[in-house]
């Protein structure tokens, strides 16, 4: 389970975006989805994962939140001594949407309309 109980403290205050950013980074890709979201590469990176708010709302149950994800991606070669393509990186975005349970913090990840409905990260809200 996702647990965004930082975030959900902070939402309505001027700290809420920065929260966000650090509660999403301490959870990585995997728990984002990042690797079923590649476009370019064939491994999502942990390194430099940017998050951008695109919107919020409040709910009764709880927040609704859409981000923007910027990270990186690299497709790997055969790593061989004489291969001529050695693993480049390559810049990503995904957009993902969040639902954060009121009573708990936990949080449903997944992708904002548009991706493929078989892609989803994290656990139920």
């Amino acid at each position: 389970m996702n647990d965004l109980r930082h975030s959900l403290a902070a939402f309505g205050t001027p700290d809420f975006t920065a929260v966000l950013r650090a509660d999403l980074a301490a959870l990585g890709p995997d728990a984002l989805g990042l690797q079923q979201a590649l476009s370019t590469g064939s491994t999502a990176m942990s390194d430099d994962i940017e998050v951008m708010l695109l919107r919020h709302s409040e709910t009764p149950d709880g927040l609704c939140v859409r981000i923007g994800v910027f990270f990186t991606s690299v497709l790997g070669g055969c790593a061989c001594a004489d291969d001529p393509t050695p693993e480049n990186e390559h810049p990503e975005y995904c957009e993902l949407d969040i639902a954060i349970a009121r009573e708990t913090g936990a949080a449903r990840i997944q992708p904002a309309p548009g991706r493929p409905a078989d892609w989803i990260a994290g656990g139920g809200a």
